[in-house]
């Protein structure tokens, strides 16, 4: 299981490098503005008072914009589950389904490995890859603390780091499930990406009209902390995430354990169900 962790954690280079970087530039860029808003804080409350309050509840509570958590709440972390949701839904539908339809994992599963040593590194390598994504926007948003005055410890700006894994895991395995289900990896990633964008907006949306509440439960999103992390991580939230996350991987593994493996293209609409053991003779 070692060596396909090994390979499949290469294999996430070009996301780590790519996503990784592109978070690393939005805090690099977005943090040296921190000082403005505290300096114009003023004009920025008068600025708010003219908004709409169903638009001040629909991006969330922008009052605390001369906080470090409610700055990096509304400018960084806010569409973080979206924009990082595409990375999660794309390499969580294609950790195993994307080498099926090149019709190389049969080739893979011809060599003295199991199943369940093939599905356990490939997701370990996903959970590590975004890990070490996060550490690079991480420092990102940490480098600048050091010209710039910034009330929070590096410590502190991690936190949102965490609460936003737990929500990158339950999209990435939701879509890893979709992908041993549905015919084909393309069709498991649209419909995990559209969940992903209904997730946000029913999550938002609640925020203005109480009857969607019970709705927005269901959303991994009304359990993500954003920049309020910083204040202090909510475990239970946390543990909640990743026990849906678990349990995804853990359908998605037994479907995996007995579904047939095609030797290229898109498959059926057929369920992976048990087999039925051979009648003794």
């Amino acid at each position: 299981m070692l060596t396909i962790f090994r390979y499949s954690l290469a294999r996430f280079r070009g996301q780590i490098i790519g996503w990784g970087l592109g978070i690393f530039l939005l805090g690099l860029f977005l943090l040296p503005f921190y000082e403005t808003i505290v300096e114009q804080q003023d004009q920025f409350q008068e600025l708010l008072e003219n908004y709409p309050p169903a638009m001040m509840a629909f991006f969330g509570d922008l009052s605390e914009m001369a906080t470090p958590h409610g700055y990096l709440g509304a400018e960084y972390f806010a569409l973080m589950p979206v924009i990082l949701g595409i990375f999660a839904v794309l390499a969580g539908s294609g950790l195993l389904v994307s080498d099926e339809e090149k019709g190389t994992l049969d080739l893979i599963l011809a060599h003295p490995i199991s199943r369940t040593a093939l599905f356990a590194g490939r997701v370990l390598a996903f959970v590590a890859a975004t890990i070490l994504m996060f550490f690079v926007g991480w420092l990102g948003l940490v480098l600048p603390t050091l010209w710039v005055n910034f009330d929070a410890s590096w410590g502190e700006i991690a936190l949102p780091f965490v609460s936003l894994l737990g929500v990158i895991l339950v999209f990435g395995t939701m879509a890893l499930l979709l992908s041993m289900v549905l015919p084909s990896r393309g069709l498991a990633a649209m419909l995990s990406g559209i969940l992903v964008v209904l997730s946000y907006f029913i999550t938002s949306l609640a925020r203005i009209d109480d009857r969607l509440g019970a709705l927005a439960r269901l959303s991994p999103l009304n359990y993500y902390q954003s920049g309020d992390a910083m204040l202090g991580l909510n475990g239970s939230w946390l543990v909640g995430l990743l026990a849906v996350a678990a349990l995804f991987t853990l359908a998605a593994w037994w479907l995996f354990q007995r579904r047939d493996i095609r030797v290229a293209g898109e498959g059926g609409w057929r369920l992976a169900l048990p087999r039925r053991r051979a009648a003794a003779t």
